[in-house]
């Protein structure tokens, strides 16, 4: 896997940590924030599965406004070759 120039911003991993914390976050948003989390300070890339849970989070009109924060985190630090 190639290495990401781009890292979760401190605020996106600060909503991602408060999510992890929160015991009302659903699965997905749990899921998009260990995401952003494995990206802060790091080079780590989003996988082909994550990015693809975070965009079908963007596209669906139900998601709140936190998940598409978190998707939007994720999917910005994809493999801009897939």
């Amino acid at each position: 896997m190639a290495n990401n120039d781009k890292q979760s911003s401190k605020d996106v991993a600060h909503l991602a940590a408060e999510t992890l914390n929160n015991p009302n976050a659903s699965n997905i948003q749990k899921s998009l924030a260990g995401s952003v989390l494995s990206q802060t300070g790091s080079k780590n890339q989003t996988g082909a599965d994550m990015e693809a849970k975070a965009s079908a989070a963007l596209k669906n009109p139900r998601s709140s406004d936190t998940t598409k924060k978190l998707a939007g985190s994720v999917v910005s630090q994809s493999n801009k070759k897939r």
